[in-house]
């Protein structure tokens, strides 16, 4: 990470602090979206897609970081399905089509993977609206 990508980390922690709350809600919440059955490259995919729809240009390039060091991806086709299962959840705010979670479910993921990327949905809107409103 870059010393301006780590300064501009900093302060968005440092800004989501006035909120001990929401700070420890969204760290709490990281780390479980973090242990879920989701593989890494799929995780931060979902991360990346909500970063990028609500325009959290801090998110965006932390976490096309982390994902670049994950190293190239295993299967590219089966990151699609998880980057449109994503849009598709929010979009239909989580009323999915079978057709949709049948898709999802045919590049190999789980309904319990299907639940695992309403949780990233929900930790990484906190964060991405937090560091909107703190101007990150």
């Amino acid at each position: 990470m870059s010393l301006d990508m780590a300064a501009r980390t900093a302060n968005a922690v440092a800004l989501l602090k006035e909120s001990p709350h929401t700070l420890d809600g969204f760290l709490k919440l990281s780390e479980i979206f973090e242990s879920t059955t989701l593989d890494p490259h799929s995780r931060e995919t979902v991360i990346l897609t909500v970063a990028a729809r609500n325009q959290c240009h801090l998110c965006v390039a932390m976490h096309e970081g982390k994902l670049d060091a994950l190293g190239p991806a295993p299967d590219p086709e089966r990151l699609a399905a998880v980057r449109a299962f994503t849009h598709q959840v929010i979009a239909a705010t989580g009323a999915v089509s079978d057709e949709e979670l049948a898709a999802f479910q045919a590049h190999g993921y789980t309904r319990q993977n299907a639940l695992e990327v309403v949780l990233g949905i929900g930790t990484y809107t906190v964060s991405t609206f937090a560091n909107r409103m703190n101007r990150c």
